[in-house]
């Protein structure tokens, strides 16, 4: 496995600076956004598919540091009901497909989006409870109107582009579990896969663990975050895990994203490097770092620290012992 980071949380700085920042904390690879909710301050894909010396210089600052680019990132929604949002991150998705071909780059990660519950929505509706029945009317039109043949064109389209498409599990959009990823799986096509972040399976009270088995057994995980999170045991019997106050309110959530080992402790994250291993997972542990509580440099250098400890880097010898 090697070890790398998303480097929105580096946005601020210029390219390269960003780049000799995280070489210099000793990882191997970077995850780059390339518009949608993470912006593109480090790759804008319509100007580099424009101009090849520009490419080419991109792809050398890379490069030339040792480091490899494990997925480029355009989280949007691609299925919003008001056309200049879906249309604007459809166009950004098709374009960093583009790009990840052109670039040798394997992944690439968004998410799978959220409709409305008619033609005429004008915001997304996702529906998290089997009754009253009109839920399940609008789940039900939402997966065979929208979600599956907008994914069924995009999985073949990553095919033929030889680059894979992880969808990060997150709640508010319509694939946010392991059994929402593999129900879209089957129907687009094996293209489709999962940037599995344990962080939204906690708060979602899904073990991890777990998650890696159910969609490792299925070849389904694409690429990996590292992020951690905690629940507050006061306050998340008073909002429940659908906790809608903002991230700021971070005395009176019921949970909160933290920086690895500050949710959940080393043997658990040494369980989920083990879980990732023994699944096949041999690919890039990416750090995401949103933890109100620690400033950039303090949170990201932490969980380089923790999962430095844990990470599983040479390759599986011979059993000798067997």
């Amino acid at each position: 496995m090697k070890l790398g980071v998303f480097a929105v949380l580096l946005a601020q700085k210029p390219l390269e600076e960003a780049l000799d920042y995280i070489k210099a904390q000793g990882l191997d690879a970077v995850e780059i956004g390339t518009g949608g909710y993470p912006g593109n301050a480090h790759c804008n894909p319509e100007a580099l598919l424009a101009d090849e010396s520009k490419l080419k210089a991109f792809k050398q600052a890379v490069d030339s540091r040792g480091l490899t680019i494990s997925a480029l990132s355009c989280h949007g929604n691609p299925l919003h009901p008001q056309k200049a949002i879906s249309g604007d991150h459809d166009k950004v998705l098709r374009q960093t497909i583009e790009l990840a071909s052109k670039l040798g780059v394997p992944v690439v990660n968004t998410f799978s989006g959220c409709p409305g519950d008619h033609e005429d929505a004008k915001y997304p509706n996702w529906p998290v409870a089997p009754w009253p029945n009109d839920y399940q009317e609008i789940l039900d039109w939402q997966w065979t109107n929208k979600v599956i043949p907008y994914w069924s064109e995009i999985g073949k389209l990553a095919t033929e582009s030889n680059v894979k498409i992880g969808l990060e599990l997150h709640g508010g959009f319509s694939v946010h579990t392991p059994a929402t990823m593999l129900r879209l799986r089957e129907a687009a096509g094996e293209a489709i896969g999962a940037n599995l972040d344990p962080s939204h399976m906690w708060w979602q009270g899904i073990d991890p663990v777990q998650a890696v088995q159910v969609l490792g057994r299925a070849g389904a995980i694409h690429h990996f975050h590292a992020k951690d999170t905690s629940i507050d045991p006061v306050n998340v019997h008073k909002h429940g895990v659908t906790d809608m106050q903002s991230y700021a309110q971070m005395l009176d959530r019921a949970w909160q994203f933290r920086t690895v080992g500050f949710g959940h402790d080393m043997k658990t994250w040494a369980d989920i490097i083990s879980a990732l291993r023994l699944v096949g997972y041999d690919y890039v542990v990416s750090i995401e770092h949103e933890d109100g509580l620690m400033s950039v440099d303090e949170g990201f250098s932490k969980a380089v620290e923790n999962l430095k400890q844990v990470l599983i880097r040479e390759p599986l010898g011979e059993m000798w012992w067997v």
